[in-house]
């Protein structure tokens, strides 16, 4: 009995460890058929997953970058540009040829080169020289400076379309370095003025001109940009040129630049290139110091030219001289700034507006009146029929009277 028993319990134990390893083989064999059959497309499933992540950032970093190059796009597009394209069709170049007289400087003898030495009498020379301009009207008046046009025995205008046409001077006036040229009539482009007194020191200033137009052959215009340095800059007479109220910049000013438009960024002209500081006679080039004259001048300057031919000189009939210390204690003025009035002309502007001799001028207009040279560049500003106010001392008292220019007459000029 206790031997079958034993044999029975070894059995149960054995059905045990048999359902175990059954149990054991299941779950194992499930893991693996598991991992075969599907491990895969687990796999399968992660790596689209990071495709779609990788796709999803590539397709952001384009939007990125096309959102940046929008945004630069339009930072190109500035108000520079903008007023340039304005501008830059109204810009000329203007070629001007000069008749020159070469003679040896070793034998200057007029008599004798005539008489006996034939081959030494004056040999005459075309040169060649370029300038710019621009429109300022639609039938073909065109402004620039009278340096550019000066002894010019013929001159031809070429448009930045390509248009090439010959010139002719309509007016000059020298004292302010203007000039009025046309062309044949036509539709041209013109030029935006704006309002040289409203200028700001520190605000953009585009200079554009024409320096290569004989040197690459190309009727395009050239930009160059800076600020207005300063405004109302004098300067001392020049052979009888006198550059009074300029306005400074540090854009460019090369060679060949003279005449044409000062630019600012609303696309209005504020003034006319006419010179430059160059540092030495060895550098032409420019080195930021460049001058315009103010663009409300010019205009009323142009407007004379225009209909007259000229720019009347204006008269006013007083003659001074400076100030010194003696002169100035004898009329009871306590220094030597101003100019004392030692002639008035019966029946001229100075007689109608009461002047008198001995009469102290302290102000002119909105200028202060150190010398006589304040007094002669005054006028660039003024034209027939303006009215100045003047501020006087006449006996220690200070007076403010009214004096309207007229034209000088009967004078050659």
């Amino acid at each position: 009995m206790n031997h079958y028993e034993n044999k029975n319990n070894r059995i149960w134990i054995y059905l045990l460890f048999l359902a175990l390893g059954l149990s054991a083989g299941l779950i194992g064999g499930g893991e693996l058929i598991k991992r075969i059959y599907f491990g895969n497309s687990s796999a399968a499933s992660g790596s689209s997953a990071d495709t779609d992540v990788k796709n999803g950032m590539q397709r952001s970093e384009q939007v990125s970058m096309q959102s940046k190059a929008s945004e630069i796009e339009n930072t190109r597009s500035s108000a520079i540009v903008t007023a340039t394209r304005v501008i830059a069709p109204c810009v000329v170049g203007i070629v001007v040829t000069q008749i020159q007289v070469v003679r040896d400087s070793y034998y200057t003898n007029e008599f004798l080169d005539f008489f006996f030495n034939p081959q030494m009498q004056p040999q005459y020379r075309q040169i060649e020289s370029i300038g710019s301009g621009f429109v300022i009207r639609k039938d073909g008046v065109i402004l620039t400076n009278y340096h550019v046009v000066q002894n010019a025995a013929e001159l031809y205008v070429n448009f930045s379309n390509g248009q090439r046409l010959e010139g002719k001077i309509i007016g000059v006036d020298a004292r302010s370095d203007l000039a009025v040229i046309a062309v044949e009539k036509g539709a041209f482009q013109q030029v935006t003025f704006g309002n040289s007194d409203e200028a700001m020191t520190g605000e953009w200033a585009i200079a554009i001109g024409n320096p290569f137009l004989n040197f690459i052959n190309d009727v395009h215009p050239t930009v160059t940009v800076g600020v207005v340095s300063a405004l109302n800059r004098n300067f001392a007479p020049s052979e009888g040129v006198y550059y009074q109220g300029m306005i400074q910049t540090d854009a460019a000013i090369n060679p060949g630049n003279s005449g044409g438009p000062l630019v600012n960024a609303l696309g209005e002209v504020i003034g006319i290139n006419a010179f430059i500081f160059t540092g030495s006679n060895d550098n032409k080039g420019s080195i930021g110091i460049g001058f315009a004259i103010p663009i409300n001048r010019a205009r009323r300057v142009a407007d004379e030219l225009i209909k007259y031919g000229e720019r009347r000189q204006v008269w006013t009939g007083i003659s001074v001289q400076d100030l010194n210390r003696s002169i100035a204690l004898s009329l009871g003025y306590n220094n030597t700034d101003g100019v004392v009035v030692v002639g008035v002309q019966a029946g001229s502007p100075g007689e109608k507006a009461s002047l008198q001799e001995g009469d102290i001028i302290k102000q002119m207009g909105k200028r202060i009146i150190q010398s006589h040279l304040d007094i002669d560049g005054f006028f660039l500003d003024y034209f027939v029929g303006d009215k100045v106010q003047i501020v006087i001392s006449r006996k220690g008292e200070e007076k403010t009277i009214q004096l309207t220019l007229q034209e000088l007459v009967n004078v050659k000029k």
